[in-house]
């Protein structure tokens, strides 16, 4: 208990007095999650949206494939984007491996069937009858899926704070395709696994804490929009 306890002061400390390290770390995690979250929902919303509402052959296989993609180890994804972008792949001219780009690329393939999945689950709650209204008083197909999203709203919101969630706990992609370059892009769970290696615990229990914090905040600002929670 008490090798816990100075960790937990020393984590505090470094929090407390603002560590540039530390910092570094939280700005690259913010900025490369924030941009994997915006990208995997901008594409992966929609793309629900369509699963959802279209109606073509091999419907049911395309559901399918998505929730087994739910699955998807980080692993799998850090190794199909790095054979594209290693300098004897694809696109290895772009010379984008080992930067936050390279992490962004392979965190949104990964969300990107999450936030499908999940959007596709939100609107199909919504009762058929609303979009079939929406149709009847000359709504096109697209204003008439717009409408039912607008009405799922709140769990297309929570679908892109699992989305969020997801990528801001996530190893395997940004350790392969980052590299865990120090102030460059070095994230808050790679980080955390390498000065565990290091003995460095008081930095890794505070990047732990702060990990806690924003999954938390997150969290609470859904239920505070969804009125769950009093002010």
């Amino acid at each position: 208990m008490g090798f816990l306890y100075d960790s937990l002061v020393s984590a505090a400390r470094l929090i407390a007095d603002g560590d540039p390290e530390l910092l570094q770390i939280i700005r690259t995690t913010l900025a490369v999650c924030g941009a994997s979250t915006f990208l995997g929902s901008v594409l992966g919303i929609p793309l629900g949206l369509v699963v959802a509402f279209g109606k073509f052959s091999g419907k049911r296989f395309v559901i399918t494939v998505l929730n087994t993609l739910l699955a998807l180890p980080t692993v799998v994804v850090g190794l199909f984007v790095y054979a594209f972008l290693s300098r004897r792949g694809l696109l290895g001219g772009l010379d984008l491996l080992y930067t936050p780009e390279a992490i962004v690329i392979g965190q949104t393939i990964l969300v990107l069937p999450l936030a499908a999945a999940l959007s596709l689950a939100a609107v199909s709650r919504i009762d058929p009858r609303f979009r079939q209204t929406a149709l009847t008083l000359g709504a096109g197909p697209v204003r008439a899926a717009a409408a039912v999203a607008w009405e799922a709203r709140f769990a297309l919101a929570g679908a892109v704070a699992a989305v969020f969630g997801r990528v801001i706990a996530e190893v395997g992609v940004a350790m392969m395709l980052g590299g865990n370059v120090r102030g460059f892009t070095r994230v808050m769970t790679t980080a955390m696994a390498l000065e565990y290696d290091k003995g460095r615990f008081s930095l890794a229990v505070a990047l732990g804490m702060v990990l806690l914090a924003l999954s938390f905040g997150v969290n609470l600002l859904m239920q505070l929009a969804q009125g769950k929670v009093r002010a």
